[in-house]
């Protein structure tokens, strides 16, 4: 085993930004079912630490777990790996 601490990072899409420094990000995965085998698409969603207020509803983002930064928040942002649509109201 290396030096460096391993971290458990993950890529999903913003659904939220109304908070100041933080964004919940919409994890989906997909899963066997262990009986019928068909495939299912599961989804968490987690709050996620944004410094810079970067991130807008739509973008993919990759996060990273950190250790606790507050009561819900226990992830935060590498990057922005793709910009999402901006809709008009």
């Amino acid at each position: 085993m290396s030096a460096e601490k391993r971290t458990r990072t993950v890529t999903g899409r913003v659904v939220s930004n109304k908070m100041d420094k933080s964004i919940t990000v919409l994890i989906e995965r997909r899963v066997r079912h262990p009986m019928y085998g068909k495939y299912m698409t599961r989804s968490s969603k987690v709050h996620a630490h944004d410094a810079e207020n970067q991130c807008a509803i739509g973008d993919l983002v990759t996060v990273a777990e950190v250790r606790p930064i507050s009561k819900s928040k226990t992830w935060n942002l590498v990057e922005v790996v793709e910009k999402g649509e901006t809709i008009a109201p």
